[in-house]
């Protein structure tokens, strides 16, 4: 049973972490103090429930708690060696664990269980902050709360700043909490009411300060020629840019890109204080070490021509390598950890928005979130002051910090398909919906194409968020709808890597009864839709410069003749030449193409279901129920087709382990002697 002071802090957590204002996605942190029977004397003991290391406040529940005992965490006191060597007491944390101790303990942890308070909340709200960064940040924080919240100075998190905040309430016995300069905020109670309430209080006094009494453009006038594209016009440009712009940030390690284009957004990159403002960076660490310290801004206005842009924001992204690389060594230390890649995890285009770039779409979402944040920040700061974030120094120090790359190092080992944008089409049913659930469970954003909206709306909704996966409805047999569709996935995920040529159709008629509209809408739909897909979907590639897969769903119909069968088997051998013209063709790019040639797929095949799987049970002279049965006894195999052991040979072709496997048709068939390929 869950301990009522464990689910009082659970329920303040989620509260707190549920309103962007109050706290940023995976920032702050909460505890509570209590006390509980010692498992082994069965006495009670006090102890400290504090959110762990990497936890969400929105989302926290029992499991992400550290559960530390406060009379052995405070003895640390005792054992400090001082700040030099603070780093050390985080290992010292976990011989302070109550039972099985929870989740890892936080480096904020000190500060919670020090403060002589039974329960405090460490938030990072975009007002706190404002102050927090302000060049006169002490006098603002004096003249806005008066003794009941006391300014501390810059210091990086860690024991420390845990025993300075202890101090500062001893000293000031009315205080409800702090403004940690350049950091956030730290608020207290000696109930979980009472600390939620100071919490709030401090961000509504903040930001009700900023509103009343802040300069009404901080950022100064809107440039000439730098206001916000039409909305049709800024999607399409952004489309454009997004795989260039996937490209360079994904020069060291390949990202997945999120874009933005707010009206937060839109509006600091229309201002004259866009560029001196963005080359400040970032200040909050939550924030720093998802956005980097300073984003990569394209200098040119919206009006400029695409090419001109692509040039230019290529010359900027060397440039900010170069930077990025000099920052490393004029901070770096003998014990430093290596350079972890000197690409931009934020870009901004005036007029357009802002691309941000992650491992996967989660990451890469949350650091235009922080970077949103961020730019509340210095509207506030400089709204009432001038914006002034910590120092360069001290930003290296944390992002790389000894126990923030452990802490990357505890991170689960990545999929094969992590980082990979899929593209799927037919996707809402059958062989395509296989394939794009199995391109998920192995790590690839997916974009669930279907002519079918709702079809599709399902699958992606059935993968999960859109952080994994988004539909598009799109007919292949249109070169716009393609387009559109491309532009999608582009503007989900920053580009694409992996096309599954998989929608298809099926008539089966003998030669004297097919009829020309059969013949065309065969063949529009596999031969022209499989180009249309693969000739877009390879422009975005090439863009992008990091290789690709295109997959054609193709048949053994494609080799095997069969009777009454002539469009349909004509427009699979089409997409089987295709696989070889276009393998030839794109290989100088990286980009591998092949193919897969199932047998009949019955059970759960739309095709099968839609009619087809009818007409060929008539052609065969079997009952449709025994179909699939009929075929597995054609087969070497005896065994039937399903549409997991097709998805089964996409992974086998885009995994990573036939990197050097290119124009290749691969059968799924359980063996059709006749489909042999020779």
């Amino acid at each position: 049973m869950t301990h009522p002071t464990v689910q009082a802090l659970l329920a303040r957590s989620n509260r707190l972490g549920a309103d962007p204002t109050t706290t940023n996605y995976a920032g702050g942190n909460t505890s509570a103090k209590g006390t509980a029977d010692d498992p082994v004397t069965g006495r009670p003991v006090d102890l400290m429930w504090v959110k762990g290391s990497g936890g969400d406040l929105g989302t926290l529940t029992e499991p992400g708690l550290s559960v530390l005992r406060l009379d052995r965490l405070r003895a640390l006191v005792d054992v400090y060696p001082g700040v030099e060597r603070e780093d050390e007491m985080v290992a010292a944390f976990d011989y302070c664990a109550h039972g099985k101790g929870g989740a890892a303990p936080s480096i904020d942890t000190a500060m919670h269980g020090l403060v002589d308070a039974d329960h405090v909340d460490h938030l990072h709200p975009d007002a706190g902050i404002a102050i927090a960064t302000a060049a006169d940040g002490e006098a603002l924080t004096k003249e806005i709360f008066g003794d009941r919240v006391v300014w501390v100075s810059w210091r990086r998190p860690g024991f420390q700043l845990g025993l300075d905040i202890a101090a500062v309430k001893r000293a000031n016995p009315q205080a409800v909490g702090v403004i940690l300069g350049g950091h956030g905020i730290t608020a207290w109670g000696a109930t979980s009411e009472e600390c939620e309430a100071n919490s709030l209080d401090i961000i509504a006094t903040a930001t009700r300060y900023l509103d009343e009494r802040g300069a009404a453009e901080p950022f100064g006038a809107v440039r000439p020629g730098y206001a916000p594209l039409p909305d049709a016009e800024r999607r399409a440009r952004a489309a454009a840019l997004a795989p260039v712009v996937r490209g360079l940030a994904s020069t060291d390690r390949r990202q997945v890109g999120h874009f933005t284009d707010s009206a937060a957004v839109l509006d600091f990159l229309a201002r004259e204080k866009l560029e001196p403002l963005a080359a400040l960076g970032t200040s909050c660490p939550d924030h720093f070490l998802r956005t980097k310290v300073r984003p990569l801004v394209l200098d040119l206005p919206p009006s400029a021509p695409l090419d001109e842009a692509i040039a230019r924001l290529r010359e900027l992204h060397a440039a900010y390598r170069e930077d990025y690389r000099a920052y490393y060594e004029r901070h770096a230390t003998p014990d430093s950890p290596a350079m972890r890649g000197a690409d931009p995890a934020i870009v901004l285009v005036p007029g357009v928005g802002m691309f941000s770039f992650g491992a996967d779409k989660q990451t890469a979402r949350v650091a235009g979130e922080f970077y949103v944040n961020a730019i509340n920040v210095m509207r506030g700061a400089e709204a009432v002051s001038t914006y002034a974030p910590i120092p360069e120094a001290e930003k290296f120090r944390i992002e790389y910090w000894a126990l923030e790359e452990a802490k990357l190092a505890r991170r689960p080992k990545p999929k094969p398909l992590a980082g990979r944008v899929a593209f799927v089409t037919g996707a809402g049913s059958g062989i395509g919906r296989a394939i794009a659930v199995r391109l998920a469970a192995e790590g690839a954003c997916v974009v669930v194409a279907d002519r079918d909206a709702e079809s599709a709306a399902t699958v992606a909704a059935e993968l999960g968020t859109t952080d994994v996966a988004v539909p598009v409805t799109a007919d292949v047999t249109s070169a716009d709808a393609v387009a559109a569709a491309v532009d999608a996935a582009a503007l989900a995920f920053g580009g694409v890597d992996l096309v599954v040529n998989n929608a298809g159709l099926s008539i089966s008629k003998p030669l004297l009864e097919t009829t020309d509209a059969d013949w065309d809408l065969q063949h529009d739909v596999m031969a022209k839709g499989s180009f249309l897909v693969a000739r877009t979907a390879a422009r975005a590639m090439i863009a992008q410069g990091m290789g690709g897969d295109v997959v054609y769903i193709a048949s053994k119909n494609g080799v095997f003749a069969g009777p009454n069968n002539v469009a349909y088997g004509a427009a699979k051998a089409d997409q089987a030449h295709q696989v070889r013209l276009l393998a030839a063709e794109l290989g100088e790019h990286g980009i591998k193409v092949n193919g897969v040639n199932p047998d009949g797929v019955v059970r759960g095949s739309g095709i099968f279901a839609g009619g087809w799987g009818a007409q060929r049970a008539a052609v065969y002279g079997v009952p449709e129920e025994k179909l699939g049965e009929f075929y597995a006894q054609r087969t070497l195999l005896k065994r039937e087709v399903l549409p997991e052991h097709v998805a089964a040979a996409v992974f086998v072709l885009t995994g990573g382990d036939l990197s050097h496997t290119t124009g290749l048709h691969v059968p799924v068939d359980a063996g059709v002697a006749a489909a042999f390929l020779r």
